[in-house]
């Protein structure tokens, strides 16, 4: 018998319990350790935080979801792995064996690295649907006097569309209000030219999102670093191509959203050979640990290097569609390690995205994620909203039914299929 245990319950995680079953013989066993017992849909956490959504819309109880499939799952939450002995400590103290273990956690968000930065600061957060549940109050109280709002990431962030996709809703939001006319609004990036979005662009990306702030009167800054933000005023350093400092900002906000840096969970953080200095867990071709080799990872807490240097530091993100492909390349793997075969399975790491902008959106296919690619495209329109509207209510619908197939796969590429939309652009 085979002790398989997948530590975080999050997307990749969960999709990751799903997806071993198949691979599994009859004696062995899954296991899935998340922080609490609860699954959302990150996604739609920017709807949550304008009041289009709210937490049990996008929540499911994963209870009796891996009850249905006979998953164990325990909700304590991991307080160290020890890839030595082969446990995980749990926050209560439990020990958990494994013979094979798949890293799953997503990230810790680093607000602590920078003064007045996240909900225990004076920014908001969508990273988090208790993130998203606190923006929708903080924007509540806004929308009665409005001012400036800030929005965008901040240096050594590593998901960007989110940061697009909230500035665009409050921009359609505030227009329903009939408040647009009151709130000017700046977007902050590390990023060094908008649309950028840790992928050095993605088809025109640069042109289409540029248009769309010139449209919508959002203004920008690139090459940014967040100093510190206090009540009422953001303080950010604009760099130029050469690295020097530019120029300083004193942006004053009323509400602002800002994206944080990701980091590894403090689960394995510090763990010689099993991550590299900020965290990520290394991973070799086969999503496999080089040194720990029962040991996998998948999803964000993967370290995979930036597209290339830029002035400011700025991150890779592992899309849902790239992070689907991490999860059917280790699940097969995992099943061949079980019948004593070496792994041969590789992820794609394409990206295929949905990026809503409440009124329309953008969407882009990068195959492979990381440049020179096969396939560069963009494009935008009101379907993009519908589609992810469309894509929000069938994957819901699938989790909760428990089922392993592959989600973004069959949507975007089947259901909307991207390939005809991109030859007939």
């Amino acid at each position: 018998m085979a002790e398989i245990v997948v530590l975080g319950a999050g997307l990749g995680g969960t999709l990751m319990a799903f997806e071993l079953l198949p691979q599994l013989r009859r004696e062995d066993r899954v296991t899935l350790i998340g922080e609490g017992r609860s699954y959302h849909f990150v996604p739609s956490n920017p709807w949550v935080a304008v009041g289009w959504r709210a937490r049990r819309d996008i929540e499911i109880d994963l209870a009796p979801v891996m009850a249905k499939r006979n998953v164990r799952l325990i909700d304590q939450g991991a307080k160290r792995v020890d890839p030595v002995e082969n446990r995980i400590e749990l926050n209560d103290g439990t020990m958990v064996p494994y013979d094979y273990l798949v890293i799953a956690t997503g990230p810790d968000l680093a607000f602590d690295e920078i003064p007045g930065l996240g909900p225990e600061g004076v920014t908001q957060s969508v990273c988090h649907v208790a993130h998203a549940e606190r923006a929708y109050v903080a924007f509540q109280e806004f929308c009665k006097e409005p001012g400036p709002i800030v929005v965008g990431a901040v240096q050594g962030a590593s998901c960007y569309g989110p940061a697009y996709e909230f500035a665009l809703i409050l921009d359609t939001e505030l227009r329903k209000r009939k408040l647009r006319d009151r709130v000017p609004m700046t977007f902050v990036t590390a990023e060094p030219y908008i649309g950028h979005l840790g992928l050095d662009g993605v088809g025109d990306t640069k042109g289409l999102l540029e248009s769309e702030f010139r449209n919508r009167h959002i203004k920008w800054i690139t090459n940014a670093k967040m100093a510190s933000a206090e009540p009422g005023v953001m303080h950010v350093e604009e760099f130029g191509e050469d690295g020097a400092l530019k120029k300083t900002h004193d942006l004053p906000f009323k509400f602002s959203m800002m994206l944080p840096a990701f980091r590894g969970v403090a689960a394995v953080r510090g763990i010689e050979k099993l991550v590299n200095p900020r965290g990520f867990v290394l991973i070799d071709e086969h999503q496999r640990n080089p040194h720990f080799r029962n040991v996998f990872a998948i999803g964000v807490c993967v370290a995979i290097p930036p597209t290339g240097p830029t002035p400011v530091p700025v991150g890779v993100p592992k899309t849902g569609f790239m992070i689907e492909s991490m999860v059917t390349a280790t699940a097969e793997n995992v099943g061949a390690l079980l019948r004593g075969r070496e792994p041969t399975a590789r992820a794609t790491w394409n990206a295929i995205c949905l990026a809503d902008f409440g009124d329309g959106g953008v969407a882009f296919v990068a195959k492979p994620q990381i440049p020179p690619r096969n396939t560069n495209w963009a494009a935008k329109g009101t379907w993009v909203h519908l589609a992810k509207v469309g894509f929000e209510k069938y994957f819901l619908r699938k989790i909760r039914g428990g089922t392993s197939e592959p989600f973004y796969e069959r949507f975007l590429m089947k259901k909307l299929d991207l390939h005809k939309l991109k030859e007939n652009a």
